[in-house]
């Protein structure tokens, strides 16, 4: 609830560039105390140079910050944090060899005697304390390392709430999180803002954000286009300041007549992963694995591609037998694996577009011993001008791009193999709205062109809407098949929960 009439936070007029590319276009954002505010816009709308400004990684080009009744002094995250700037990443970075209360303290210890000695056990109890608050049974005492992602964003909350922080923002942080995690983290927020923290949100979730926040902002190409109280919008209103257009189909499945057999598991298992996986993907047919994380799927799909070995089973591609664990077999035999994480495991951060294209068919481009980078630019080009990729340069490093084109280049770099089966793991997760009807209408077409997709996906009407048949899994086991015309929520949550359906 908003307790205060004056914003305790407000942007006006920011401006930034990098190079040629305008990231921020005279942006606007007003915050207050005791409010959960949206902040959403497509991948590339200016919304993480904001956010980073706040946290001190950017200084504006020009535009005004004030914070408290006060200017708030840009380009120094020390600053930022000691200005009552805390920022929470989707994937925080503690140090994992050091307590959760040595964290949660890092760089400011609690001392005694003048300073002479550190007092560990002040810390301790401070820490705990603060877990306290928050209502979540951590020990601070405990190392960092092996925290899940839920409870490592919880560490870093505590170390807002220990620097009294006056805005707490959230970027992406439910993206990992299973619904149990999702329901903490939605308490914990709501928490901190009856404590009058002003909470800002940033999720490509439209039903989480209208769940959550009390008001939202939306971004477009720079600049603030509107800003809203939550219960007075629609996710249809939402969507056409995001995009600037209607999006008339975010599922735009063609229905396809699957041709023969691509892949066949039988009997896969990995010993404590999985058990007794077997299916079928026929050419033309989207076959989503479904189910809660770490209920299988996605070592499953390692195992298919090669990175994982497993103890039992087989696979075949176009009745060829797959040796096990060989992801250079994988690929020889059609294969493409587009993983969950595609900026650790999909993507060269540093390498050109150009580069990270055409990696996956390099032999392709030689000619003799040389590889000329002007084949590598054609191809991304190429490639980029059908997936309507944004770039300002192809020789510009992947890491530039948003999170949505940086999928979209993962998929370019896999399409560009013509591969017979594509395993794509969670294809739209931390992507807007308008790419995900992209990616969604690309999927759709390669389907109807012959290619089998195997899809794992945690968003049920992405499941529900994209799939031609959904395999549930649950703790390991495949309990369920449905076909997409028989294919519910109420069927596909039962199943994966083993809850008994009415």
């Amino acid at each position: 609830m908003v307790t205060e009439a004056v914003p305790v936070l407000t942007i006006s007029g920011a401006t930034k560039n990098f190079g040629g590319v305008r990231a921020l276009n005279g942006a606007s954002l007003s915050l207050f105390k005791g409010e959960i505010h949206a902040l959403l816009g497509e991948n590339g709308a200016g919304k993480s140079t904001l956010l980073k400004t706040l946290a001190g990684v950017h200084r504006l080009d020009s535009g005004e910050i004030i914070l408290d009744g006060k200017v708030f002094h840009e380009g120094s995250t020390k600053l930022a944090r000691e200005q009552g700037i805390a920022v929470i990443y989707q994937e925080p970075n503690l140090f994992p060899d050091l307590t959760l209360a040595e964290n949660v303290f890092a760089g400011r210890q609690l001392q005694l005697n003048h300073g002479k000695f550190v007092d560990w056990a002040g810390m301790q109890s401070a820490a705990q304390e603060l877990f306290n608050q928050l209502g979540v049974p951590l020990n601070p005492r405990s190392k960092a390392r092996g925290l899940s992602i839920a409870d490592q964003q919880i560490v870093e909350i505590a170390k807002a709430l220990s620097l009294n922080a006056k805005v707490i923002v959230m970027d992406e942080p439910t993206a990992a999180l299973s619904s149990k995690e999702v329901e903490r983290l939605f308490t914990v927020a709501r928490g901190l803002a009856a404590r009058d923290a002003a909470v800002v949100f940033v999720s490509h979730r439209l039903d989480e954000v209208f769940e959550l926040t009390t008001r939202i902002t939306v971004m477009r190409d720079g600049a603030t286009v509107g800003t809203g109280i939550t219960l007075d919008l629609t996710e249809k209103d939402v969507i056409h300041m995001m995009v600037g257009r209607e999006i008339s189909d975010l599922y735009p499945k063609t229905v396809t007549t699957p041709g023969q057999v691509i892949l066949s598991v039988k009997d896969l298992a990995h010993d404590g992963l999985f058990e007794n996986i077997s299916f079928d993907v026929h050419a033309g047919e989207i076959v989503a694995l479904a189910g809660l994380v770490g209920s299988g799927r996605s070592e499953i799909a390692r195992a298919i591609f090669g990175i994982d070995k497993y103890t039992h089973g087989t696979i075949t591609m176009n009745e060829n037998r797959l040796a096990i664990g060989s992801p250079s077999e994988s690929m020889a035999a059609g294969i493409a694996l587009v993983p969950e994480d595609r900026r650790q495991q999909g993507l060269f951060m540093a390498a050109s577009i150009a580069k990270n294209v055409s990696v996956t068919v390099l032999k392709r481009l030689q000619r003799g011993f040389w590889l000329q980078s002007k084949s590598e630019e054609r191809t991304a080009t190429s490639w980029g001008e059908t997936l309507e990729l944004k770039y300002a340069d192809i020789t510009d490093p992947v890491e530039r791009l948003s999170g949505g084109n940086q999928q979209k280049v993962v998929l370019a770099k896999w399409l560009a193999t013509k591969p017979s089966l594509l395993i794509i793991d969670e294809p739209t997760r931390g992507i807007d709205v308008g790419t995900k009807a992209q990616v969604h209408s690309l999927l759709s077409d390669e389907a109807s062109k012959g290619l089998a997709i195997l899809m794992i996906s945690s968003e049920l009407p992405e499941v529900l809407g994209m799939a031609d048949r959904i395999l549930v899994m649950r703790e390991g086991v495949m309990v369920q098949e449905l076909s997409r015309s028989e294919a519910t929520s109420e069927k596909v949550i039962a199943a994966a929960t083993g809850a008994v359906t009415v």
